[in-house]
């Protein structure tokens, strides 16, 4: 089980550190993609239409990247209630200082402001866990800074399991599987991120996305062809290694060599980005300009998640002798 935040555009770094993955979860197992909207209120929620404006657009995305729908569950978090009423189930068994001893908590609320520091920004890891908890999710691909999200929801599945279970197993522990590419840079150095204004979208043009390659940042001791350069530490090089990884090794070496420049490596990088993002795209216009196969398939799979949702929750209010 995973899901996204409908905040903004889908770029690169979603592509490659989650898409290509979750693909590969839809051909190979019952998996669970959500649209987190419900999540997103926890920062965004005094502008709900940005929320449902990227609504479509972020799922149109995921088709395009090869998430099949007739394989996988596609569903809209909000349109499932069980999962705020396990929420609120579990919330009774919850220590707080389980809540405020999560690292990102303290560290969001100083960079995003005191505004975010609400109940349910607090609440949000014990939400997460009923997303995935709701399917019994069994893994799930997350990137590295919500490894301590997945594992203290664990810890409140096996305190639930305690409480509750009789000696069954009630609610699954979920486990992390972290990405192959969890960490693609954006054009500045940085990770990737919409707030950055780092990013290469799915939805740029080509020309854009080659205006964006030229600009980026490379190995700053490398200022003219022939100067012998350290492609480790450059963002360029970083991201030649999904593009075509069959030319990593003979660009490391023209790098330190000094034999290859950067405007060159930009140049060609830019065009082998655009040729690896050219099927995404396509397939992206596809599903962007047709608004109403993509609300059918949230539709079905909304659809879907509660039937099974609904079973889960019975299963837990019975623990619970609420029935």
């Amino acid at each position: 089980m995973a899901g996204m935040r409908p905040s903004g555009a889908v770029h690169l770094g979603h592509l490659v550190g989650v898409l290509t993955q979750w693909a590969k979860y839809s051909e190979t197992a019952d998996a669970f993609f959500e649209i987190a909207d419900l999540h997103a209120y926890t920062t965004d929620f005094d502008d709900p239409a940005k929320i449902r404006g990227a609504r479509d657009e972020m799922v149109a995305a995921w088709l395009a990247a090869g998430v099949d729908p007739q394989r996988s569950t596609i569903f809209l978090q909000s349109g499932v209630p069980e999962i705020g009423e396990l929420q609120t189930l579990l919330a009774m068994i919850v220590p707080l200082s389980w809540l405020e001893r999560v690292p990102t908590y303290k560290g969001q609320i100083e960079a995003l402001g005191q505004k975010i520091a609400t109940y349910g920004f607090l609440g949000y890891p014990l939400l997460q866990l009923c997303d995935i908890a709701i399917f019994r999710g069994e893994y799930v691909p997350v990137g590295r800074d919500q490894v301590a999200h997945l594992e203290l929801g664990r810890e409140i599945v096996r305190r639930f399991n305690h409480l509750y279970g009789d000696g069954e197993t009630i609610l699954v522990e979920p486990q992390p599987t972290l990405s192959e590419f969890p960490d693609v840079p954006g054009t500045d150095g940085r990770k990737m991120s919409k707030s950055y204004d780092n990013a290469i979208y799915i939805g740029d043009d080509e020309a854009t996305t080659t205006e964006k390659v030229r600009g980026m940042l490379t190995d700053p001791q490398k200022i003219r062809r022939g100067d012998p350069g350290r492609p480790e530490i450059c963002p360029l090089f970083a991201l030649w290694r999904f593009v075509n990884p069959h030319k990593v090794d003979g660009i490391a070496a023209a790098c330190r060599s000094g034999a290859l420049g950067c405007v060159q490596d930009k140049t060609d990088f830019a065009e082998e980005l655009n040729a690896y993002l050219r099927p995404v795209r396509e397939r992206y216009a596809v599903y962007r300009d047709d608004p109403a196969l993509v609300e059918r398939i949230i539709a079905d799979g909304t659809t879907r998640a509660r039937e099974i949702a609904a079973g889960v929750l019975t299963d837990v209010k019975r623990a619970m002798k609420l029935l």
